[in-house]
């Protein structure tokens, strides 16, 4: 197979908006066990990043981490992810229409979660999302109203395929929580880039949900989300970039891209007062179990 380019994304729908600085930052020192970053967007170009996938893919493996989820963010995008994971034996895919796409796609909604039905039965894929809902985006009555629909389609293939179901949200804590409750809870789900409270952690953990923390853990107005971090048992943590945004401090406003896990790595560590090897090592098994006993690292890949 021909090597998968990266491909444009609306910047609306980015977390930082444009980046005065397009430098990668430096390769950070390796960590002492493997991990997985449990949601990336290598397709992403959008003037964000000249970071090829597979260099973004060899970069991550030197300094320890082996394996990666694509998230799919439309339908062109979890097709995209689907390849990626059939070309790369270190990338695994998570499908889904993302609720500003929902919201967007309006009555061509049912069309797109066909397309998403489909994709998520291949055997390289162990998510269903980015799905959920962002009140920061859309803010009318209606497009809500379609998100909801649409949360509540892809968790009904999260349970139909037996798929990880990774949860999108943004200002929408209390209806998230509503759509579950109403829906059924997947017997897996991951909050993708938590970004609650330590109030809010312990009603998704009382839920079965692993929570993900990103670069966004390591900013400086992030108290709340350190204290939510705090309170969370080390076996229900994974992490993860969101790359290319949210770049973790000291780099924060410059591309991500997965070899810069090591960063948010540390500062989870550090939150906890724990050894770093041994948060590596809890790390990599929770990204195991949040996602259904993921293949075992494999030789590096030919990139």
């Amino acid at each position: 197979m021909n090597d998968l380019q990266p491909r444009e994304r609306r910047a609306a729908d980015t977390e930082q908006g444009q980046r005065r600085n397009l430098d990668h930052p430096p390769v950070p020192q390796p960590l002492p066990h493997p991990v997985v970053d449990t949601h990336c967007h290598l397709d992403v170009a959008d003037g964000r990043t000249d970071l090829s996938p597979a260099a973004a893919i060899e970069l991550a493996a030197e300094v320890g981490v082996t394996r990666i989820i694509q998230v799919g963010c439309d339908v062109e995008g979890s097709r995209w992810a689907v390849q990626a994971a059939h070309r790369w034996p270190t990338v695994l895919a998570s499908v889904a229409i993302h609720p500003n796409d929902a919201a967007r796609l309006g009555s061509a909604l049912d069309d797109g979660l066909a397309e998403i039905e489909r994709l998520a039965a291949d055997d390289r894929v162990v998510g269903v999302g980015e799905t959920g809902l962002d009140y920061f985006r859309t803010r009318d009555e209606a497009g809500q109203q379609i998100q909801k629909r649409s949360f509540a389609a892809h968790i009904a293939l999260a349970k139909q395929y037996d798929r990880t179901l990774v949860i999108h949200d943004r200002d929408a804590h209390a209806d998230i929580l509503e759509v579950l409750d109403a829906e059924g809870l997947p017997d897996r789900i991951v909050m993708h880039c938590f970004s609650g409270d330590p109030d809010f952690a312990r009603a998704c953990l009382d839920r079965g949900a692993y929570l993900s923390f990103g670069g966004t853990v390591t900013f400086k107005n992030s108290t709340a989300l350190r204290d939510a971090l705090a309170i969370t048992p080390l076996d229900r943590i994974v992490t993860e970039t969101d790359a290319p945004y949210l770049t973790p401090e000291p780099f924060r406003g410059r591309p991500n891209a997965s070899y810069l896990i090591p960063h948010t790595a540390r500062r989870i560590a550090d939150v906890l007062g724990a050894d770093l090897e041994t948060v590596c090592r809890a790390l990599d098994t929770n990204a195991t179990t949040a996602f259904g006993t993921l293949p075992p690292t494999p030789l590096p890949a030919r990139v």
